[in-house]
């Protein structure tokens, strides 16, 4: 089960990477964010189809698995199981960003290529 920290993480990347704003009513949910996204999916799907798997392809969505959510042996509709995929995804990147964060390495200076 995921904590609210788990969902805010998530919540951040998907907004970011989707270019979305939260709106009037609160993202409060997993379900509430899947929504959300699925809902963008769709206009990119019918409108800017070439971004939307742009964008797959950098949040390193399996390919395979992109190929069934578009294809008519998917139970479910298109923009809903590709925005399950990248839910799933976004919450393996936050849960990454949790626990194996960088050192913060300090003053770089003149160590330019």
């Amino acid at each position: 089960m995921a904590t609210p920290e788990d969902l805010q993480g998530t919540k951040a990347l998907i907004l970011r990477d989707f270019e979305l704003e939260e709106g009037d009513e609160p993202i409060a949910t997993e379900e509430d964010l899947l929504r959300l996204l699925a809902d963008q999916i769709a206009g990119m799907i019918e409108y800017n189809l070439e971004v939307l798997l742009s964008n797959l392809y950098r949040l390193d969505v399996q390919e395979t698995k992109v190929n069934y959510a578009l294809s008519p042996h998917c139970p479910e509709p298109a923009n809903v199981a590709l925005a399950r995929l990248v839910l799933e995804r976004q919450k393996q990147r936050a849960y990454t960003k949790k626990h194996f964060q960088q050192p913060d390495l300090g003053d770089l200076d003149g160590l330019e290529l």
